[in-house]
């Protein structure tokens, strides 16, 4: 049985990029990783998580505890672990702020999505629902502080940290999953829908593949998508039927121990540039882009409609609206939401109520889930599903997973697409789906 609270142990500094290595040898682990600017507090933490207490694997009706089936539903299981294993916030830190203590840390697929929205799928998805895990122990690195922690319940001894001695670069022989015509008239059939009414907004989206990587070296290959594309929702996940490897640059929600919800949905995406009278430029172009400001609206809206189901009366607001964020290789619009999360409500409460993300399905948002499985020649899986960590604390945090690449068995399926509206040209949406699609293509390549 673990402590009721966490011993927390300062540790001398070493970089993030030194815990990699002790995940080889685990079948479960979890990297919750940060790239760019540590200033930004979406990009100051990295957390390594070991040896879980207790996993589960999920593919309705289906669910695996600790490698054996058992009866049960995913999403109570999740519940009952944050109760379980629930410390009242503030009263363990010794005035060290650490923002994840321990606790779950998991993906939903975006087919989950789509069931808890009561959708059948005309695909078949061999990815699971939901992988989670419950951690006790936990690697802390504050990159802006350059300090870090071992974080225990279970009174281990925390892992000894190593540079990786090997190459970072790995090839993956990836294949498009449709060509450019082809894509761009799917693109022209969810116009259609538009011009009849059915929606307003979808999100289009396609699949490159590799198959039967039987010795897939999962650490290298994050290794090298985290040295090209480096991002504030990193993430190398690992279970021993799928793994995830993340390079997600937006958070989905947010939660803070005062039950103050975040969302930052990202609409509207254009070219970094090569200089720096290029960026202005682009970021202007993009500022004034009456397709691209309008899809963003839309999708806020969408937001704050869905954390309006589980916030307080009168808490939902809007502080930023059509801001303009720089990453290595691209500009994206962002808008922020907040709200507070209803008493008696648990982090759980609030992700079940809001997956799949608005900003990676369309509005409204049932008729379009409904058109994009028509639409889409294949299931999406992992891919615009949701990462998440539960600290049991009761704060959290997630991203939505795009920029992402995860591996189902001997299966390799990196994703990527593009808001379509009635004012879409479907070959300038395509360019701007291998504009988000090439860095995280050619770190493979």
């Amino acid at each position: 049985m673990p402590n009721d609270l966490p011993i927390i142990t300062e540790m001398p500094w070493s970089p993030p990029e030194t815990a990699l290595e002790v995940m080889r040898s685990k079948p479960w682990a979890a990297f919750l990783d940060s790239g760019g600017p540590a200033t930004d507090s979406r990009s100051r933490w990295t957390f390594l998580c070991l040896d879980p207490i207790e996993t589960f694997e999920w593919k309705f009706p289906y669910l695996k505890k600790n490698d054996i089936y058992i009866i049960g539903d995913a999403w109570g299981e999740l519940k009952r672990l944050f109760s379980k294993y629930k410390i009242d916030p503030g009263t363990y830190q010794n005035n060290i702020f650490i923002p994840f203590l321990g606790g779950i840390v998991g993906i939903i697929s975006y087919e989950e999505g789509l069931r808890k929205e009561n959708i059948l799928s005309k695909h078949s998805s061999n990815a699971p629902g939901m992988v989670f895990a419950a951690y006790q122990d936990v690697y802390a690195f504050d990159r802006l502080e350059k300090r870090c922690w071992w974080v225990s319940r279970s009174g281990k001894e925390a892992p000894h940290l190593t540079p990786r001695a090997s190459s970072c670069m790995i090839k993956i022989p990836l294949k498009a999953e449709q060509s450019r015509e082809d894509w761009t008239k799917n693109a022209e059939k969810i116009i259609s829908y538009i011009g009849k009414g059915d929606i307003f907004q979808a999100n289009l989206t396609m699949r490159w593949r590799a198959e039967n990587l039987e010795d897939f070296d999962e650490l290298s290959a994050y290794c090298s998508l985290r040295n090209t594309s480096p991002s504030p929702f990193g993430a190398y996940f690992k279970s021993p039927h799928c793994s995830l490897l993340s390079a997600s640059v937006e958070r989905f929600l947010s939660l803070s121990t005062t039950r103050k919800i975040e969302t930052r949905p990202i609409k509207g995406t254009a070219p970094l540039g090569k200089s720096i009278e290029e960026k202005i430029k682009n970021k202007n172009n993009l500022l004034k882009n009456e397709k691209e400001l309008a899809e963003n609206l839309m999708i806020t809206d969408l937001m704050r409609n869905d954390i309006g189901k589980v916030s307080t009366i009168a808490s939902v607001t809007v502080p930023e609206l059509f801001e303009i964020e720089e990453f290595k290789h691209i500009l994206h619009l962002v808008s922020q939401i907040n709200g507070k999360l209803k008493e008696g409500l648990t982090p759980v409460d609030l992700l079940e109520a809001t997956i799949p993300s608005g900003s990676v399905t369309g509005a409204p948002k049932k008729r379009a889930l409904e058109i994009i499985d028509d639409t889409e020649i294949s299931p999406r899986g992992l891919y615009c599903g949701n990462l998440f960590w539960i600290s049991y604390d009761g704060a959290m945090d997630s991203s939505v997973l795009i920029r992402s690449l995860s591996r189902i068995k001997t299966q390799i399926s990196i994703g990527a697409g593009g808001g379509i509206t009635w004012l879409s040209d479907p070959e300038k949406e395509y360019n701007e789906m291998i504009l988000k699609a090439t860095p995280i293509l050619k770190a493979f390549q």
